[in-house]
């Protein structure tokens, strides 16, 4: 069974763990509509990507 052969310094751990903090997302505004999106992903509000409809709205009819 694999055990330390020290113990480790507190230091020695926060040092370790500040890598696993969370980062700031970059936000750039989509061409279409202006509003701030993840890069490189489908726009949320107008659903489209670099200028192309990608997902078309269903249009709801009712049956009589």
């Amino acid at each position: 069974m694999a055990l330390p052969s020290k113990k480790r310094p507190r230091s020695e751990k926060r040092k370790r763990r500040a890598a696993n903090r969370l980062k700031k997302m970059n936000l750039s505004p989509c061409p279409n509509c202006g509003k701030l999106i993840i890069p490189h992903r489908l726009c949320p509000f107008c659903k489209k990507y670099k200028g192309r409809e990608i997902i078309k709205e269903k249009i709801k009819t009712k049956k009589v």
